[in-house]
């Protein structure tokens, strides 16, 4: 199997390129189930990028077997909060997050309220039915690798709608 570094960048720069994931399953090609990753930038370039991707890559009967592992992300800054909404409904992007850099929860507590689970709007906006308008905001994200931040009182008493505010890093 090859091991391709750079498989990551390779894969948001193909068009349309099947890769192959683990299945717990067993069957097909032998515990392998194909996968799709599309480049949104329009265009189909995959006979382009075939021939690229043999140079680096074995392929067998079909499939080219490719080994990946994650890497931490490492960003400059704290996790930032840009918070979107209106009294009740307050919707929160959480960006530039470090370690395993995706994002499984996200709580939200006021000055004048306990922590409340949030629930993922779409993407890493995050949405919370409370009324939290003059509180200060504290927030607490935890990662897909289980690790958990918390970040007191991230935005002011007097954050407003569409403002972004940094709080502490994995």
């Amino acid at each position: 199997m090859a091991v391709v570094a750079g498989a990551l960048f390779f894969l948001l720069l193909s068009t349309s390129l099947s890769v192959l994931a683990p299945h717990a399953a067993a069957g097909g090609y032998g515990g392998w189930q194909s996968a799709h990753a599309t480049f949104y930038g329009g265009g189909d370039a995959s006979g382009t990028m075939e021939p690229a991707f043999l140079h680096i890559a074995q392929y067998r009967a079909g499939i080219v077997p490719v080994s990946y592992r994650r890497v931490p992300c490492v960003k400059k800054g704290g996790i930032r909060f840009t918070i979107n909404g209106h009294s009740y409904f307050d919707l929160v992007l959480v960006t530039n997050v470090a370690g395993a850099g995706d994002v499984r929860s996200v709580s939200i507590k006021g000055s004048r309220t306990g922590w409340q689970a949030m629930s993922r709007n779409w993407g890493q906006n995050w949405q919370s039915n409370a009324l939290l308008d003059g509180q200060s905001l504290s927030f607490q994200v935890t990662a897909s690798d289980g690790r958990t931040v918390t970040s007191m009182n991230a935005a002011p008493a007097g954050w407003q709608f569409g403002q972004t505010y940094e709080g502490r890093q994995f």
